[in-house]
């Protein structure tokens, strides 16, 4: 197993379980503990984990949030699987919204083979993935946010209400049927409730590891979407109690 391999299972493995003993690390990866040590040192080296008494914990921002650098590469199969039905949602001169979030960069990175879109976002890699496909890109002016690369306190330079979205994409970091969409940050989450209000057809993209997650700020409820699309991994339980509140694709 190579380096970058072993060490994106690490990753993976403490976004299931936060915090992890190195000794049980070991035993999961099936590797020597000089090799586990030097891996994370890497990671540690890279601004993506913690090293502890005992183990290691993956970082967060301090509200709880962790790095969009991070998220990249986590549940890669699954945003991409997202991605293939996204983009099946949008036809040639579609007027959309991409959010930020590392799901709808995957959507992003599939638009090359559409013609005349007008793609508006608060996302910077998503800019920067669209600028050369040939579309019309309208970034969202306001405050740089850091940690997501993103732009949030839209009423500093924007003015929504000239936007005509068609077809809205939102990111999120938890969803509950009892709580609905959350995520960590109030300006995302401001912005995605602002576009909900405006967009025709609003569909969520979030992978089935969100299911039954929820964290700091309410983004909306299942009533203001029109379409969850979620990779092939959730469960057919979770999926049968979420078609009663959302169309699930």
């Amino acid at each position: 197993m190579l380096p970058t391999e072993r060490r994106h299972k690490i990753i993976k493995e403490l976004e299931k379980n936060n915090f992890l003993k190195l000794k049980s690390l070991q035993k999961t990866l099936d590797i020597s503990m000089e090799t586990l040590r030097r891996d994370v040192q890497q990671l540690v080296k890279d601004d993506l984990i913690t090293k502890e008494y005992g183990g290691i914990r993956i970082k967060k921002e301090p509200n709880g949030e962790s790095v969009i650098e991070q998220r990249l590469g986590l549940n890669l199969d699954k945003k991409e699987s997202i991605a293939k039905k996204a983009i099946k949602e949008i036809s040639d001169g579609d007027c959309i919204f991409l959010d930020s979030g590392s799901t709808t960069l995957q959507i992003a990175k599939n638009l090359k083979h559409h013609e005349n879109l007008t793609i508006i976002t608060n996302s910077i890699p998503v800019m920067l993935q669209t600028l050369d496909q040939g579309h019309t890109v309208i970034s969202i002016g306001g405050k740089l946010r850091k940690s997501e690369h993103s732009i949030t306190s839209f009423d500093f330079l924007f003015n929504f209400d000239r936007l005509n979205i068609e077809k809205a994409f939102i990111c999120c970091s938890g969803i509950s049927l009892n709580n609905g969409v959350t995520d960590y940050s109030l300006e995302e989450v401001e912005t995605r409730r602002k576009i909900l209000q405006m967009s025709k057809i609003n569909y969520l993209t979030a992978d089935s590891s969100k299911m039954n997650k929820v964290v700091t700020v309410k983004i909306c409820d299942f009533d203001e979407l029109d379409i969850l699309i979620c990779d092939d991994e959730l469960n057919e339980h979770h999926k049968n109690q979420l078609l009663n509140e959302v169309f699930v694709i």
